[in-house]
């Protein structure tokens, strides 16, 4: 079979072409599917998409039309989609169920700790043969309380990472996980842990019910030092709400994977072009802020992992397989 994979990132472009090549053909495109790239896809049945497309219900309706019958997303998230109407289509839709959660709590930690000690400030000033101390005093995680929110496989990475730093373990979730209890954590409501955490991350999918998770209210409980982390998903946090803590001087760091109006921003080159991205650009000029792309998966370990798990998607596809990454199975 010959697929189309759309929003391709350069560095990703080998991984995907060596797991997909020996079975099928592979056509990769560096530009996200939405309304303006559809023509892209006219003709393939199978259609790999990043987690950056835009999948309503008219571009389903168009794909159909093109001769697309599989949508395999390269990624876990999927709120992107618009099933119900993919499902009337009789389009099949894929994703991935898992990759490596060891990528994203790591870089949820690579946030924290250059957060935590002004690593970006002190590499600029010593770029500029500035080599004093002002301003880059940090703290000890060791002995300070983390606070985990959402204790999936990410979440149960981060918290062992967090085990090894020392520190007293709060966790929130729907359900309790024993490999967190095992490794120290108490389960307490949500409220408490931001009222209690010297840092806070983010691991929860995004649902009705956590949309702007932490917003006014919850932002207000935390801690003024606390470091704030998310690497889940952008709209867990009222952004809005985040810029005015901020302004007000709370606060000790942000460090931000994701971002709720990313779509269309984040995996482009936009140094040439206005930003009319108001609330973003506020975000990136606040000195304790670090704001990066959506790169917190981006290893090659994971990205291996999700290329293979997309040749299997085609692969259960033309079998008639349903499996755990089956959002819509094929129509009888």
């Amino acid at each position: 079979m010959e697929i189309l994979a759309t929003g391709v990132q350069r560095d990703e472009r080998p991984l995907l072409e060596a797991a997909v090549t020996p079975r099928h053909q592979i056509r990769c495109v560096e530009p996200a599917l939405t309304p303006d790239t559809l023509p892209l896809a006219a003709g393939f049945e199978a259609v790999s998409t990043s987690v950056d497309a835009v999948l309503d219900a008219p571009v389903l309706e168009a794909l159909v039309r093109g001769g697309t019958r599989l949508v395999t997303q390269r990624s876990t998230g999927y709120n992107n989609i618009d099933l119900d109407h993919a499902e009337r289509l009789g389009l099949t839709v894929t994703r991935v169920a898992d990759y490596s959660p060891y990528s994203v709590a790591e870089f949820a930690w690579t946030l924290a700790t250059a957060l935590n000690r002004r690593i970006e400030r002190s590499a600029r000033r010593t770029r500029d043969l500035d080599f004093r101390l002002d301003g880059l005093l940090g703290r000890d995680f060791h002995g300070r309380t983390a606070g985990v929110i959402g204790t999936g496989r990410i979440g149960t990475a981060f918290t062992a990472i967090a085990r090894g730093f020392g520190m007293r373990l709060l966790g929130w979730d729907i359900t309790p996980n024993p490999a967190c209890e095992e490794l120290g954590m108490e389960y307490v409501e949500l409220d408490r842990l931001c009222r209690e955490a010297d840092l806070i991350s983010l691991h929860v999918p995004l649902m009705p019910s956590t949309h702007h998770l932490l917003g006014e209210r919850r932002l207000a409980e935390m801690k003024d030092d606390v470091i704030l982390v998310n690497t889940g998903r952008g709209a867990l946090i009222d952004s809005a709400a985040l810029t005015a803590a901020l302004q007000a001087g709370r606060l000790g760091g942000v460090g931000l994977d994701r971002y709720e109006e990313e779509a269309g921003v984040f995996f482009y080159d936009k140094a040439l072009e206005v930003m009319t991205e108001e609330t973003l650009t506020r975000l990136t000029a606040f000195g304790n802020v670090l704001v990066t792309s959506h790169q917190a998966y981006f290893t090659v370990d994971a990205v291996r992992q999700i290329a293979t798990a997309t040749v299997r998607n085609v692969d259960d596809y033309l079998a008639g397989r349903i499996t755990e990454c089956t959002l819509v199975p094929k129509s009888p």
